[in-house]
């Protein structure tokens, strides 16, 4: 990875370009820094997968905490409080 990143599970995409985060304030990154989540507060998220073929693959996206409103997200994603708006350049993939 290009940098450390807080982990999601893209399976949880509530829209387009935004995926549950955090049901916490304080999350921590693949470095082991503690972040604490703001509105707005820039984030860089990833999720790894590693096939039974031996492919590791990393899905990779940047953006911006935004309070999740279960009211708008639907009732599924009550559980967390935080979500990653994804930036115009999308969700994208590395392999090894």
């Amino acid at each position: 990875m290009d940098r450390p990143r807080i982990h999601v599970d893209f399976n949880e995409l509530v829209q387009d370009d935004l995926v549950l985060l955090s049901k916490f304030d304080v999350v921590v990154d693949s470095d082991g820094n503690e972040i604490l989540l703001s509105e707005g507060l820039p984030v860089f998220v990833y999720e790894f997968n590693h096939y039974a073929d031996g492919t590791k693959e990393y899905l990779l996206a940047d953006g911006i905490a935004e309070l999740n409103i279960p009211k708008i997200n639907g009732e599924w994603s009550r559980a967390a409080k935080w979500c990653c708006r994804i930036n115009q350049h999308g969700i994208r993939v590395e392999t090894s």
